[in-house]
């Protein structure tokens, strides 16, 4: 008796997750603020 022949197993192919950009956009101005707002704030108290 021969074996069955079986396909061989395929990856799962799962797809990319996107990259919120919204969120990046946020991110990235609240940083800014928080960087401006502590660098003015160094400045003007020295």
């Amino acid at each position: 008796m021969s074996a069955a022949k079986r396909k061989p197993a395929t990856m799962k192919v799962k797809p990319k997750e996107e990259v919120n950009r919204k969120a990046l956009v946020w991110i990235g101005s609240i940083v800014g603020v928080v960087v401006i707002a502590v660098s003015a704030l160094l400045i003007f108290t020295s």
